[in-house]
């Protein structure tokens, strides 16, 4: 994130507690998922997004409109491979 021309690198917990994290149920118990938190409601306003399998590793804060928007793409089926 860039705030006033300074880049910032956040973690998963700086953006939320591990409560707040949540993956797709279609995940079941594995491991190698993007873990998703709605912080819109927080000082972040976004959507966090981060590796399941490296909690403490770097993270990304997305506004809505762009998380909504890219899964509108993925469930219409954007994404395709036409190949």
């Amino acid at each position: 994130m860039t705030i006033n021309g300074r880049t910032r690198t956040f973690t998963a917990s700086d953006l939320a507690p591990p409560g707040a994290w949540f993956k797709a149920s279609s995940s079941g118990n594995a491991n190698t998922c993007v873990m998703v938190a709605n912080l819109t409601a927080t000082e972040h306003d976004g959507i966090g997004l981060h590796d399941s399998k490296n909690p403490e590793g770097p993270a990304l804060l997305v506004h809505i409109s762009a998380f909504t928007g890219f899964v509108a793409s993925v469930r219409t089926g954007s994404f395709h491979s036409t190949e």
